[in-house]
């Protein structure tokens, strides 16, 4: 019931928009997260929104450059990049949280057991 879209190739200094539609059941008010993986590397955290209140965090190595928003209406949530680096060239996926969580839990994907399929980005030249 998660699906991430909008990958693709872009030259450095380029941007993207990812887009992950949550509709098809209720997620409550679980956060919503966006994690990427590398090649050989572990998924790491990136961008997480509340879907009430709209508290955003970033991980820092994204802060500044992608922004992440909600529609609570179509129950979408999407993910700006803008700037982007070869580094952040990765499979990048959505997911929903388990529970409410607080702000200590909120960047550990062990805590989100919801996830859609990946969307590759890849920033090259």
């Amino acid at each position: 019931q998660l699906q991430a879209s909008g990958g693709g190739l872009v030259q450095p200094g380029g941007s993207l928009r990812l887009s992950c539609s949550a509709s098809g059941r209720t997620f409550r008010d679980n956060p919503m997260g966006w994690f990427r993986q590398a090649p050989g590397k572990e998924r790491e955290f990136v961008a997480a929104i509340r879907w009430s209140g709209g508290t955003i965090y970033y991980a820092d190595s994204v802060k500044g450059r992608f922004t992440i928003s909600k529609d609570n209406t179509k129950k979408t949530v999407a993910l700006q990049m803008n700037s982007l680096k070869p580094e952040d060239t990765a499979v990048y996926y959505c997911a929903a949280a388990n529970g409410a969580l607080i702000a200590s839990e909120i960047r550990r994907k062990d805590n989100y057991g919801y996830w859609g399929k990946g969307t590759l980005v890849t920033v090259s030249s």
